[in-house]
């Protein structure tokens, strides 16, 4: 029976993931089947504790956010949960020895986002570590399945990839996180006064992110590279959409990728994979 709790463990993460982002389910799905329980347990796990500083406005964020803290912690010393998020994550940390240090920065980012408002250049970079760049390390675990060389050769360009992402979320998402959460997470900027320069800064930044990242996919195993290309093509894409857009656009409006443009960056990425032309 043990068995059937560890898969309907999995098959929360599995629903979590598929239900929060159709983007990153999608990619997960094009991952070689030994890769995709493991990443949904770690989306599973990081998606929950966001929901919790980003959604939970009726309740005791910070109370909420100490007990699934500690509940983690818990579910990775004793080797398992009740909390079936927790208890698939505790399974991928002891399958690939996922480092602790990883899990710490990361509830340390999400505790900036109980009560932290504006970032310095130092306090910006430490959240985009924990909140982002861990999280393509943890998954970069999974893709070198124990291979601890290519591990090392790989981490710069797995922090790459989890920055771009998140600082494209950031614009993405910048009037919501300013108006309803009241969260700037751009150092130097501001809501009322965002202008082009400040955007263009932003974006060339991006850019260098993705440039360094795109040089890792290419190094990344087989069973991992097409999925981690198609995120990263989702994400270029929209990326590229947000550039093309003036600033006070996106402080109205939140840019968005239509599936018909989705299923496109699927298909063509798949001929390139064929073709060995990624």
């Amino acid at each position: 029976m043990m068995q059937l709790f560890q898969k309907t463990s999995k098959d929360c993460s599995r629903i979590v993931t598929e239900n929060y982002s159709t983007s990153f389910a999608s990619a997960i799905k094009l991952l070689h089947k030994d890769l995709r329980e493991d990443i949904h347990n770690v989306y599973g796990f990081v998606r929950f504790a966001d929901e919790i500083v980003d959604t939970f406005h009726d309740y005791d964020k910070k109370k909420l956010l100490q007990s699934f803290k500690e509940e983690t912690y818990k579910a990775i010393e004793s080797g398992i949960s009740l909390n079936p998020i927790l208890n698939s994550l505790q399974l991928t940390v002891h399958k690939y020895h996922l480092h602790f240090s990883l899990i710490y920065a990361f509830f340390k980012s999400m505790e900036y986002d109980l009560d932290k408002t504006f970032y310095d250049e130092y306090s910006y970079k430490e959240y985009i570590y924990g909140s982002a760049e861990v999280v393509g390390l943890m998954c970069l675990y999974i893709f070198c399945q124990g291979d601890g060389q290519m591990y090392e050769q790989l981490e710069t360009y797995a922090k790459s990839l989890g920055a771009a992402f998140q600082k494209v979320n950031f614009l993405r998402d910048i009037k919501t996180d300013n108006i309803q959460l009241d969260r700037m997470y751009f150092p130097n900027c501001d809501f009322n006064a965002f202008t082009y320069t400040d955007k263009k800064e932003i974006e060339n930044d991006i850019q260098n992110d993705f440039n360094n990242a795109y040089k890792g996919i290419l190094m990344l195993p087989a069973k991992a590279r097409f999925g981690v290309y198609v995120a990263y093509k989702y994400y270029y894409s929209l990326f590229k959409k947000i550039r093309k857009t003036q600033p006070a656009k996106i402080l109205e409006n939140r840019i968005r990728i239509p599936n018909y443009r989705k299923a496109f960056i699927v298909a063509k990425a798949g001929l390139r994979n064929q073709f060995n032309l990624l």
